[in-house]
């Protein structure tokens, strides 16, 4: 396994539990009592017959190079989990909850994670389909617990991997993936879903050669990414960004290179939500709610042991954490942030005081937006200041109506990204001149304005 293989599973890990168990836990919660997973592949003809998903779900993708290709599929398997209370003389009898003392323990659909791995198989050698048998086998365990015994039972799950690769061109392969359930029709939506692959998706190595993206291609491989067939998954790019080893065939759309934002603590299972917010709704439910939830599945659990035990630290990282865009390399100019620290230094962006959050009405007062400067080619522009308007940005479709215009500063405001911008109102212009009189101002980025009244100003901020 490749260096980023840990943090490819981590972003598997999401999907395969994604819509696990949603908020708030319990079993007997609406939403819980149906499970809605992506990538279940249902047995032959529960679609049609309304009580199940599709059997099926299949990939295609370009290797660049006659590299040894390693498919891990990966799912789960419901298990049933029967409460059963004992009634004395060797007998048992099912109930919905089982309570003795302060644990409890609920009748509820569990899951197994099932990672199975094919391979490697050299590329050359898949010009001939391949099927591969995922057999996963029925099975049946009991565990004593205080006052009953909790009884797991789970289907057999049968499916077929269809594996073929052909030549694209002389140096690229296209690599053909399928995963079809094989197991026998079921009678109704309880017996669907226990021989369904739930969650499914696969992870793809290749060593010797390299995946193409399907996102970004490059213009040589262009069209043949056109002609690909994706059904109800799509390969991305996984592992350590640059690398090209690693692929993730997921059925949640998702972009190259998908990561789990480090103030994460853990799974909630619910990426529809924002995790401060859910967070704070687990931390809000009464100790009765919180019971029932541990009660319903120890992944449940876990989730409220976790949220109860939050730092203030940990709470304050899921509130928001601030970000330069262009950190990625998109479009970012080293010599920009010289150029800021510059004019911090010359005083004419007020500090924050230490300690003070962006959000803290506090910090509203160290800015003056008629009063704030920002240097434009070493020249002080503040309210004021004429300036000639050369907009390259195209951020508003009108702006190049204003090219070459003379306008008139009217503030100077800096976002809680660092960006700058230099309110104005174009001269010469009545219905442009109007704004004024309710301050509602056009806004241009300090490189699309050209100083006409020229103040020189050093770092030092002397002029």
């Amino acid at each position: 396994m490749t260096p980023g293989w840990d943090r490819a599973r981590a972003v598997a890990d999401a999907v395969l539990y994604e819509g696990y168990l949603l908020y708030p836990y319990r079993a007997t919660s609406g939403k819980n009592q149906s499970r809605w997973q992506f990538g279940v592949v249902g047995p032959p003809g529960a679609s049609d017959a309304g009580i199940g998903e599709s059997d099926s779900l299949s990939a295609q993708f370009l290797v660049d190079g006659a590299g040894a290709l390693t498919l891990v599929v990966r799912f789960l398997q419901l298990q049933h989990r029967r409460a059963e209370r004992d009634i004395g003389g060797g007998t048992f009898e099912p109930v919905d909850e089982l309570t003795s003392g302060a644990q409890s323990w609920v009748t509820w659909d569990e899951a197994v994670e099932r990672e199975l791995v094919f391979g490697p198989y050299e590329l050359g050698g898949l010009i001939q389909p391949r099927i591969l048998a995922i057999d996963i086998d029925e099975g049946s365990e009991s565990e004593v617990v205080d006052g009953g015994r909790l009884v797991r039972t789970r289907s057999a799950v049968r499916a077929d991997l269809t594996l073929t690769a052909e030549h694209d061109d002389a140096d690229r392969f296209r690599v053909s993936v399928s995963i079809r359930n094989t197991g026998a029709p079921a009678a109704d939506k309880e017996a669907a879903i226990g021989t369904s692959l739930i969650g499914t998706h696969l992870i793809a190595e290749v060593v010797g050669a390299q995946f193409i993206s399907l996102l970004e291609p490059p213009d040589s491989a262009a069209a043949s990414v056109s002609q690909l067939v994706q059904h109800r998954c799509f390969p991305v790019f996984a592992g350590r960004p640059g690398e090209r080893d690693l692929l993730l065939i997921s059925p949640i759309i998702l972009y190259d290179y998908p990561e789990i934002a480090e103030q994460s603590e853990g799974a909630l299972y619910d990426s529809t939500e924002i995790d401060e917010i859910l967070t704070l709704r687990v931390m809000t439910m009464t100790e009765a709610e919180k019971a029932q939830a541990r009660a319903t599945d120890p992944l449940a659990a876990a989730i409220i042991d976790r949220c109860d035990s939050m730092s203030p630290d940990a709470m304050r990282q899921l509130h928001g954490v601030l970000r330069n865009p262009h950190a990625q390399g998109l479009g970012h100019d080293p010599g920009l942030d010289e150029l800021h620290e510059q004019m911090r230094s010359a005083g004419l962006i007020p500090e924050i005081p230490e300690g003070v959050d962006w959000w803290d009405p506090v910090a509203d007062t160290a800015v003056r937006p008629d009063l704030d400067a920002v240097l434009v080619n070493g020249v002080r522009v503040a309210a004021g200041s004429r300036v000639r308007l050369r907009p390259s940005r195209r951020a508003d479709a009108q702006d190049i109506f204003f090219a070459g215009k003379s306008a008139r500063v009217t503030s100077v405001h800096e976002d809680v990204d660092g960006q700058q911008y230099v309110g104005v109102i174009v001269e010469g212009d009545p219905d442009v001149e109007m704004p004024a009189s309710y301050r509602r101002y056009l806004y241009f980025a300090p490189d699309e304005v050209e100083p006409m009244n020229v103040r020189t100003v050093n770092a030092d901020g002397s002029s």
